[in-house]
């Protein structure tokens, strides 16, 4: 198992949301760069970046902080946050970026994800943001009419590989992963599944290892102390 530091990026600093809240952030540093370099000098194998701003407003809007993270660092970075067109895609990927999320849009257009995965292969992502296991889109502000699981199947029937896979009501608490929906989630569909939400401790980490999942976020953790990254990421070695 893997572990992604996560950088979230608004107004160009490093902050927290929590449970998806854009009326609830917490700002832990001004330069997104240097967190990475932070991160990457600790263990991080692979750097999760999302710009808020660009899922709340529909298409990037952080992208020179992103170039600058791309460009700060040796190990691979992947992001999300407001891809909506495969100008969007190519964007990301004239940054350095090797693997972009899609959220919101995959929901409404599956034909879109089918383009972005036959042009761009593995470095396509989709990102499942899940309120009672109902995929939520817009920057968590709506539900679709989707299960989590239901449309996972989906993503990997058009041949996406990889799924972030968030469970809101855990993200951002510290209380804990939601296990129980990472794991139906692994036995369900042929993908690497990477968890995300409610990563406080390094027990929470450890009680992911059993599911299957090939890594998982960590983000406010890593911001307040509660996880030191560089024991994170030899706890997964260990296994």
């Amino acid at each position: 198992m893997r572990i992604y530091p996560a950088i979230d990026i608004k107004d160009g600093n490093c902050v927290r949301l929590l449970q998806g809240r854009f009326s609830d952030v917490t700002v832990y540093g001004d330069n997104p760069a240097e967190t990475a370099k932070k991160w990457e000098s600790l263990g991080g194998e692979f750097i999760h970046v999302v710009d808020l701003a660009g899922a709340l407003k529909g298409h990037g809007v952080n992208a020179e902080a992103i170039k600058k993270i791309c460009q700060s660092v040796s190990v691979p970075v992947q992001t999300g946050g407001g891809i909506r067109t495969m100008e969007d895609i190519e964007a990301k990927l004239k940054c350095g970026i090797n693997r972009v999320i899609i959220g919101t849009k995959a929901v409404s257009d599956s034909e879109f994800v089918k383009r972005a995965v036959d042009s761009y292969g593995e470095k396509i992502v989709i990102g499942i943001d899940a309120k009672d296991g109902m995929v939520a889109v817009e920057g968590w502000e709506k539900t679709s009419d989707f299960t989590a699981v239901e449309f996972a199947k989906k993503m990997t029937g058009i041949g996406v590989k990889t799924i972030v896979y968030t469970d809101i009501a855990t993200d951002g608490t510290l209380a804990g992963p939601n296990v129980a929906a990472m794991a139906e989630m692994v036995k369900s569909v042929d993908a690497d599944i990477i968890a995300s939400g409610g990563v406080g401790s390094l027990e929470h980490i450890k009680s992911l290892i059993p599911t299957g999942v090939e890594g998982v976020i960590v983000g406010r953790a890593l911001y307040t102390g509660n996880v030191n990254l560089k024991e994170a990421v030899k706890l997964t070695k260990e296994r």
